[in-house]
């Protein structure tokens, strides 16, 4: 493909989510599938211009003085790949396959796009209207600057493995593909965002992924995992475990000592996590599968640790999945923090006196972190917060109550939320 069909197949998709309300993905492999012709770089352009615009939609639009997705994609192409404006023009009027002719207004506005300095917050930020107060009461005056972080690319982060090798020989496996020390975290991988155009190095192709040596995941799951604190010789209890990435990091943690109990609420998720914890080497796991009558008994008032990565918005991953902010409602929101009181006070049943919750979230928003601990702590009194473990680097990004909050702008991390509370009675 040329470069204007490429442009106009990414006008497209961008249409589609729009009008549709469909998510990216959805709409990527619909065009993929009706354009068998697209080779692999084809399909990576197009992909990654898409989601360029996505994360940045509003300001782009701003600086175009027009909202549509035709405009925006001009706009990423000019102020985010820097592309010059006779290349714009000549692509867009590529034949047969472009777009189609810039119009006067959109030459005008691509040769002095509007700049941003007066647009609101929510505009500089990249995010909805009906979220600014929300993000004024964790970020003030400098959320649109924490949130123009949030609509960045992000980088590729592993967790080295140490139940079968360390980060030395890790790095040194993942040389082909520029790994570096993430900071922070010894364990703690990271590549780079890899460019829009490209496709990303594939981790999987390293042999040492398939030995178990590391895994896929962002710096600020793995520090959220880590503010379980020492959970050697413990009993934990993973009662979100998803695809069990953090139920990997624990056990981990854990260096095979103790019993890790993995659970989710949807058998489908949890699918994987055996097979994982097998190619890592884990061997105090068990899953307990929501398929089988009452999959948690036996564990009540007996965990050390009860790890609540709760179910969220997901807002701390935009930079991933930028989609999902535009497709977020209140009414969405009203029923994630309903599931987080749920999953709380179901949690709390599992802790020992002494025990502690290990409350995550990776949402920026207030409703499902603070708000959420504070609800819990009112009709739970027996509970209280303890600061939470954080490495010294990080240890300004603790609030007064103890409460660990992070984001791409503070931490160069996607956004977390992390509670410890402790059973005190």
């Amino acid at each position: 493909m040329r470069d204007g069909g490429r442009l106009a197949a990414a006008i497209e998709v961008l249409s589609d989510v729009e009008l549709r309300h469909r998510p990216v993905r959805l709409a990527l492999k619909a065009w993929g599938e009706g354009a068998r012709y697209a080779g692999a770089k084809d399909r990576a352009w197009v992909s990654g211009l898409v989601l360029d615009v996505l994360r940045r939609r509003r300001s782009l639009g701003w600086r175009m003085g027009d909202e549509s997705p035709r405009a925006a994609a001009l706009a990423a192409l000019r102020v985010l790949w820097g592309w010059p404006l006779e290349r714009i023009a000549d692509t867009a009027a590529e034949a047969p396959h472009g777009p189609g002719a810039l119009t006067e207004a959109e030459r005008a506005a691509l040769q002095a796009p509007r700049p941003l300095d007066e647009a609101p917050a929510p505009v500089r930020g990249d995010y909805p209207d009906w979220l600014d107060a929300s993000l004024q009461r964790v970020f003030g005056d400098a959320r649109a600057e924490a949130l123009a972080a949030l609509a960045e690319r992000a980088p590729v982060d592993l967790r080295v493995n140490t139940l079968k090798t360390d980060p030395e020989r890790a790095l040194k496996a993942l040389a082909p593909l520029h790994a570096r020390p993430a900071g922070v975290l010894a364990t703690a991988v990271r590549m780079d965002a890899p460019d829009p155009t490209a496709r990303g190095g594939a981790v999987e192709t390293i042999p040492a992924f398939s030995k178990g040596w590391f895994e896929v995941q962002d710096l600020g799951s793995q520090i959220a995992a880590a503010a379980a604190g020492d959970v050697r010789g413990k009993q934990v209890l993973d009662l979100c475990a998803g695809g069990g990435g953090k139920t990997l990091a624990l056990a981990a943690a854990m260096a095979n000592t103790g019993q890790i109990y993995a659970y989710d609420s949807d058998a489908r998720r949890l699918a994987d996590t055996i097979r994982r914890g097998d190619r890592a080497g884990v061997r105090n796991l068990q899953v307990r599968s929501p398929v089988n009558p009452d999959p948690l008994k036996g564990l009540e008032a007996r965990m050390d640790v009860v790890f609540i990565d709760a179910p969220c918005t997901g807002s701390g991953s935009w930079r991933r999945h930028p989609d999902t902010k535009w497709r977020l409602t209140p009414e969405a929101l009203a029923r994630r923090t309903a599931d987080q009181d749920a999953v709380l006070d179901a949690g709390a049943g599992f802790v020992k006196p002494g025990g502690r919750i290990i409350y995550v979230t990776c949402s920026i928003l207030p409703e499902e972190d603070e708000d959420r601990v504070a609800a819990f702590l009112a009709r739970r009194p027996g509970f209280a917060v303890r600061p939470a473990p954080a490495p010294a680097e990080l240890a300004d990004r603790l609030t007064p109550e103890g409460l660990l909050r992070l984001s791409p702008l503070s931490a160069g991390t996607d956004g977390f939320f992390v509670a410890v509370l402790e059973k005190t009675s």
